[in-house]
C-alpha cells in the first residue's frame, strides 16, 4: 500500500463541504486503481498528477497542481463509491476527466473576469489563452472522434472492415468506378453494395456512439 507519506498529502474526508477531497478509503482505491494489481508504492499516482499537471501547465492554467489534484479527487471518489471504473486503459479515464475538469476551471475564470469588470483584464493575453485552448481542444476532440472511429472498426470484424474501408475509400470521379469494382469482385449489384454497407455503416455509427456516451458519462460520476 501506499507510504504514509503519500497517505499524509492525500486529501482528507475533514476538508470544508465546498471543497471536497477524498476519505483514506478513496484515495487508496485510487492507488489500487492506477497500480492495476500490481503495487508500486506510490509511483503510478505520482506520475500521473505530474502527467496531469503538465497537462493544464501547456493550457496555460495557473494552478496545474491543483486541477491534477480535483482530478484525482473526483477519479477516487467514483472508485469509493462504486468500486470499480469500466473504462480503460486508466491514463485515458484520466485525461477524459482532466479535459471536464479544464474546462470547468476555464468557465470559473470567465465568470470571475466578468464579475471583476473590463478594467481588470488584460484583452490581448485573455485572447491569446483562450484561442489556444479553444484549438487544443478541437485537436482533442478530433482525435477523441479518430479513435472511436478506429475502435468501432476494429469491433467489425475483418470483412465488414475491409468492406466499408473500400467502398469510402475514394472520392471524386473515381468514387463510382472503385463501388462498381468493389460490387463485381462480390458478385452483387451496387444497389446490393449499398444496402450492404447501409448496415455496416449503422453498426459502426452505433458503436462510436456507445463509445463516445461510455466516456461522457464520466462526468455525471466526478
Amino acid at each position: 500500500m501506499a507510504s504514509t507519506a503519500l497517505l499524509e498529502r492525500s486529501p482528507s474526508s475533514d476538508r470544508p463541504e465546498d471543497e471536497p477531497g477524498l476519505t483514506h478509503l478513496g484515495f487508496n482505491r485510487l492507488l489500487e486503481w492506477l497500480d492495476e494489481g500490481v503495487d508500486s508504492h506510490g509511483h503510478n499516482y505520482l506520475e500521473m498528477r505530474r502527467r496531469l499537471t503538465s497537462y493544464f501547465d501547456r493550457r496555460g492554467r495557473p494552478f496545474g497542481d491543483d486541477l491534477a489534484d480535483e482530478a484525482l479527487n473526483r477519479i477516487g471518489r467514483t472508485l469509493e463509491r462504486d468500486g470499480a471504473i469500466a473504462i480503460t486503459p486508466q491514463a485515458r479515464y484520466c485525461y477524459v476527466v482532466a479535459r471536464f475538469v479544464l474546462l470547468e476551471d476555464i468557465r470559473r475564470e470567465r465568470l470571475d473576469l466578468r464579475r471583476q469588470g473590463p478594467h481588470h483584464t488584460d484583452p490581448e493575453s485573455w485572447a491569446e489563452r483562450t484561442t489556444s485552448t479553444i484549438q487544443d481542444e478541437e485537436l482533442e476532440a478530433r482525435e477523441a472522434r479518430l479513435e472511436s472511429l478506429d475502435r468501432g472498426l476494429q469491433a467489425l470484424g475483418p470483412e465488414r472492415r475491409a468492406l466499408i474501408v473500400d467502398y469510402y475509400r475514394d472520392s471524386g470521379p473515381q468514387k463510382i468506378a472503385g463501388r462498381r469494382a468493389l460490387a463485381s469482385r462480390l458478385g452483387i449489384t451496387m444497389n446490393a453494395l449499398g444496402i450492404r454497407v447501409s448496415r455496416i455503416r449503422a453498426a459502426l455509427e452505433a458503436r462510436m456512439t456507445k463509445t463516445r456516451a461510455a466516456t461522457t458519462s464520466t462526468r455525471t460520476g466526478l
